[in-house]
């Protein structure tokens, strides 16, 4: 996996364990309300929708909080001041970052993330200053045990249109496809008797930038993460490689 690929899965392990159930559902809340903004409240008609309201599921957003979400973004009103933003720059070690946010304050938004690039030794640039760098890919996340072996999972998942199983890590596999095949690889996975964890289109670093200096993972992992809990952010790339055992330690 990139290092990417294993911050995303400590991310996801420590998520479990302190994550603030309200910081959660507004994050999925945010997500749901732009999806049905931009392709209109039915799931069966917005693939994107569909994506959200199985992330927000997953997390255990109550139904009715799901339901609010569809009609803010399907209906007007409080849906029309949400947007969505991308913010890109380079923080510590020249690794390239990308942020991914859901807004209804632009002007809130962007200082509050010109700040936290400023603080921990980063800096904010214009828009696709590293966009270049990443390509959009679906990932399908399975959690260990799968009821298949690794081999059946990779058959089951290229036979569905995926491009390349990674499972090389002891909490999850990773299906990857085109952004347009996730609805139809799940859909075969599934078929397969095989249960996703999540599906979603993320950026895949092209290269990475291997940290090789302790005090700079530190300060570098505490950029990610103090982004990625701001209220707005949905989602954090960046395009690394460093000691996992760092990253177990200094995140948790």
């Amino acid at each position: 996996m990139s290092g990417h690929s294993k911050w995303a899965t400590i991310k996801r392990t420590k998520a479990v364990v302190d994550a603030k159930k309200g910081v959660v559902y507004a994050k999925m809340a945010r997500e749901i309300i732009v999806a049905a903004k931009l392709g209109g409240g039915d799931p069966a008609a917005n693939v994107r929708l569909r994506q959200a309201i199985d992330r927000a599921k997953a997390e255990g957003v109550p139904n009715d909080n799901i339901q609010r979400a569809i009609e803010k973004g399907s209906g007007g009103g409080a849906g029309d001041q949400m947007e969505e933003l991308t913010y890109e720059g380079y923080g510590p070690g020249g690794v390239a970052i990308m942020v991914k946010c859901a807004t209804d304050n632009r002007n809130r938004t962007a200082g509050d993330i010109r700040s936290y690039f400023s603080k921990y030794g980063g800096n904010l640039g214009d828009s696709g200053c590293v966009g270049w760098m990443f390509k959009e890919r679906g990932e399908i996340w399975l959690s260990r045990p799968v009821t298949l072996s690794d081999d059946d999972v990779m058959m089951a998942a290229l036979d569905a249109g995926a491009d390349d199983v990674e499972t090389d890590s002891d909490e999850y596999i990773v299906v990857t496809c085109k952004p347009a095949d996730l609805d139809a690889v799940q859909a075969g996975l599934k078929q397969a008797g095989l249960e996703c964890d999540s599906a979603d289109v993320n950026m895949s670093p092209l290269s990475t930038a291997e940290i090789a200096d302790r005090d700079v993972a530190k300060q570098l992992l505490k950029l990610l993460d103090v982004i990625e809990n701001h209220d707005d952010v949905q989602k954090v790339f960046a395009n690394f490689e460093m000691e996992q055992s760092w990253m177990q330690e200094l995140l948790n």
